[in-house]
């Protein structure tokens, strides 16, 4: 995998910086949808009906292709579970050539509460195997990431947690997080990462609209 940082920078100088790679992290399968891992799925899922554009299996991922204030954007949802998110993405950036600073992954996160909604240009993975991988992929950290928080019970494992059905009262509320995400997904990519975090990370959207 330290053989990629070599590709990134081969295809660096090819990049079109009016390209954007989003990529949310789930797990396939019937079993898994509506589960707390499956949020930044549901996003890209909500994402896409937004821009009216479709996945298509393709290798390695379900693909979309979109436009939006005259950038492209793919959006990939990995095909291969959460742990193996970083093939998919690597794969992708490599085939489309992406910049890495045009990255970005939409993911659950157990160490923010429900409601919470951070973006961030770099930062360890905080436990989730889906960031692990694609750390390894990329050879860093430093990549833009929304983490959208899924905790609030802590008497279960973690395992059980992350793979556990949304509360009715929690499924009520998905779809402001899901559209509050893909607010700060548009204004990632018209104002920049700066004045994104800048206005976002400061707020609880659920609190908000109680």
């Amino acid at each position: 995998m330290y053989f990629f940082n070599k590709i990134v920078s081969r295809f660096s100088s090819k990049s079109d910086m009016n390209k954007y790679l989003i990529l949310g992290i789930g797990n396939i399968g019937p079993e898994y949808q509506n589960t707390r891992h499956n949020i930044g799925f549901d996003t890209l899922d909500k994402l896409a009906t937004e821009l009216k554009v479709s996945f298509d299996a393709v290798k390695l991922a379900f693909r979309a292709e979109a436009k939006y204030k005259g950038k492209k954007l793919i959006l990939i949802k990995p095909n291969n579970y959460v742990n193996n998110s970083g093939k998919s993405l690597s794969y992708w950036m490599k085939k489309e050539k992406v910049d890495a600073n045009n990255i970005l992954v939409v993911c659950d996160d157990l160490n923010l509460y429900f409601g919470n909604i951070k973006i961030k240009s770099k930062g360890n993975s905080g436990g989730h195997n889906g960031l692990k991988d694609i750390e390894e992929y990329l050879g860093n950290s430093n990549y833009s990431r929304i983490r959208i928080g899924i905790s609030n019970n802590k008497n279960v494992s973690m395992t059980d947690y992350v793979l556990g059905k949304w509360t009715e009262e929690e499924q009520s509320r998905i779809p402001l997080l899901t559209n509050k995400s893909i607010e700060i997904i548009f204004s990632f990519l018209q104002t920049g990462l700066e004045r994104t975090m800048n206005f976002y990370n400061k707020k609880n959207f659920i609190d908000e609209n109680l």
